[in-house]
């Protein structure tokens, strides 16, 4: 599966936009994502297991915070970094 990675969160990639992973469920891809890209995942899910405030994950088209949702049958999954300024 490919999970699109957004701009701010690319220098954990080495500035790959996409990346290929494999994973039954989101938390899965997510800890795939780290043991390759060390780190990532802690600014993805915070150290209660929980998504931070200003990031979003789409499984398809469906938005989700359970890190537990089912990956399988999904091509990929996108992690959206909200922007906030004043």
């Amino acid at each position: 599966m490919i999970v699109h990675v957004p701009t701010p969160l690319r220098s954990y990639t080495d500035e790959a936009a996409r990346v290929e992973v494999e994973g039954d469920t989101l938390d899965d891809v997510l800890r795939a994502l780290d043991k390759r890209y060390p780190g990532l995942r802690f600014r993805i899910v915070d150290e209660a297991q929980r998504l931070r405030t200003h990031i979003k994950l789409f499984v398809g088209h469906a938005a989700t915070d359970d890190l537990n949702a089912s990956v399988k049958d999904v091509e990929d999954v996108h992690i959206i970094c909200a922007l906030s300024g004043g």
